[in-house]
């Protein structure tokens, strides 16, 4: 019997994304102002998918959201 967690699908990495070069997403722009301006910092702009995904990842565990 496995004990494996299978109620959410496994994550594909950031950077094997079909998608991950278009342009960030509305929610995404979102968070990562939140974010940044917790940080104190200036949001980033003009980011793939892919990299706001990192972003966010990197701001969520400089402000302790992660």
């Amino acid at each position: 019997m496995s004990t494996q967690d299978t109620s959410r699908p496994a994550e594909r990495p950031v950077d094997e994304w079909v998608t991950g070069d278009e342009p960030m997403t509305g929610p995404q722009e979102s968070y990562l102002h939140t974010l940044a301006r917790e940080a104190g910092e200036e949001p980033p702009a003009d980011l793939s998918k892919a990299d706001a995904s990192k972003e966010i990842e990197r701001l969520q565990s400089e402000t302790g959201r992660g």
